[in-house]
């Protein structure tokens, strides 16, 4: 038997390991039901590579299934082993509450939470926060032996290095979420990133000691995204892509897609964008036969800024990046150009009144004053969009955004921002 939702995520790559293929296969077709996904807070933002398991969840959502979304207020100020070869610092309470509050508002620009099958949020605090070392100890402890914790790749990789009782205990705690949602909400399935396939099995684990041989529950994985070239998905030149605009800016996020790789996009559009089968495809003949038009990157790029920013700021990050192409500045407010040319090489002058050519050679857009007078006369030299050709203009006030800071252009593209102090 095969399911049209689950036949859709083979097609788009986001099927790894399965507890029990077609057990799923016909859960899904037969109900209409509940699974969930964590997150931990381990910061006040999700990155790109963190939404992947959530946008499967809401394809699941999208099929007529309800999304529980678990965020580890209590997992979270332990930490998680997987994936990592080193213990993760501990965060206060007050850090993991705020990070909850940021990550809460990211999952309602993904997730529908009001029909019928919205989606709910759950915090595990609230379940294991309340719950004390002995009654955690006799009602979970008892259920794992250390030897089939030990045979977990998550905490088997760490032997060597060492891991605390802390980390070591993360699984068992993971487990206990998962059968409190069974419990509780009817959840029947789980997914994660396939970092997460011992957290996962070890809660069917913990379910079935807890119930009867019969009970079924299910886990899958989605694989890691990984770039054609080999090189780390999911980093820009400024670092992780977070959702948070405050930390990658929606300018920033929509270039991060718009660069994908021809080789990469198609799989991005697959993974990332609710887009059908048939525009996908449509879209990949595109990368074949008129790869210059970047059709793809340019849909890529839209679909997720607006998915994850609103149709507002995606309009913003298409209006800077064709004031950029077109060399038009003046078409950007101070705060937008700000924002696109937070990465050009950057110098501090004083604010005072200064002659254009002494102006770039300070700055070091110009190398000499002879050079710095032939790009004035020959109209190379712009500021903020504005070009200026008289050798014996003055660099004002008028030059200064915001009285902080103004963009000097030489020649077609290249710029760099000199604030001022």
């Amino acid at each position: 038997m095969t399911n049209e939702l689950m036949d859709d995520l083979r097609w788009r790559g986001l099927l790894y390991q399965q507890t029990n293929e077609e057990g799923l296969e016909k859960l899904l077709t037969d109900e209409k039901i509940s699974l969930y996904c964590g997150v931990d807070p381990t910061a006040d933002s999700m990155h790109i590579g963190h939404i992947v398991p959530l946008l499967t969840l809401r394809r699941f959502q999208l099929h007529g299934h309800k999304p529980i979304l678990l965020i580890g207020g209590a997992t979270g100020m332990i930490g998680d082993p997987s994936g990592r070869s080193e213990e993760r610092q501990l965060q206060t309470t007050a850090q993991v509450e705020d990070n909850v509050r940021g990550i809460k508002k990211q999952l309602e620009m993904i997730f529908d939470f009001q029909t019928e099958n919205g989606a709910k949020l759950v915090n595990n605090n609230d379940w294991i926060g309340s719950m004390s070392l002995i009654e955690f100890l006799r009602d979970y402890g008892k259920l794992l032996s250390v030897n089939y914790m030990l045979a977990k790749d998550n905490v088997a990789s760490r032997l060597d290095q060492g891991i605390s009782f802390t980390e070591f205990s993360y699984m068992l705690m993971q487990g206990a979420d998962f059968n409190h949602l069974f419990d509780h909400h009817n959840c029947r399935v789980q997914i994660g990133g396939s970092d997460q396939w011992g957290n996962i099995t070890t809660g069917l684990e913990v379910i079935r000691k807890m119930h009867d041989e019969e009970v079924k529950a299910y886990g899958f994985t989605i694989p890691l995204v990984t770039k054609a070239d080999g090189t780390k998905f999911g980093k820009s030149a400024g670092g992780a892509v977070w959702l948070d605009a405050k930390k990658t800016s929606p300018y920033e996020f929509y270039q991060f897609w718009i660069n994908a790789a021809d080789a990469d996009v198609v799989k991005y559009l697959k993974i990332f964008t609710f887009l059908s089968r048939e525009e996908i495809e449509a879209l990949e003949i595109s990368v074949q036969e008129e790869p210059h038009l970047r059709k793809a990157q340019k849909t890529l790029a839209e679909e997720m800024t607006r998915l994850i920013h609103g149709p507002a700021s995606l309009e913003q990050a298409i209006r800077i990046s064709a004031a950029l192409f077109s060399g038009d500045l003046k078409a950007l407010t101070a705060s937008e150009m700000k924002d696109a040319f937070k990465d050009v090489p950057t110098v501090e002058m004083k604010k005072e009144d200064i002659n254009i050519v002494d102006f770039i050679v300070q700055a070091g857009v110009s190398p000499s004053k002879r050079q710095a007078r032939e790009d004035v006369a020959n109209g190379a030299i712009s500021f903020n969009g504005e070009r200026i050709t008289e050798t014996d203009f003055t660099v004002g006030a008028e030059q200064r955004l915001e009285d902080a800071f103004t963009i000097v252009r030489r020649g077609k593209k290249k710029y760099s921002m000199v604030k001022f102090v």
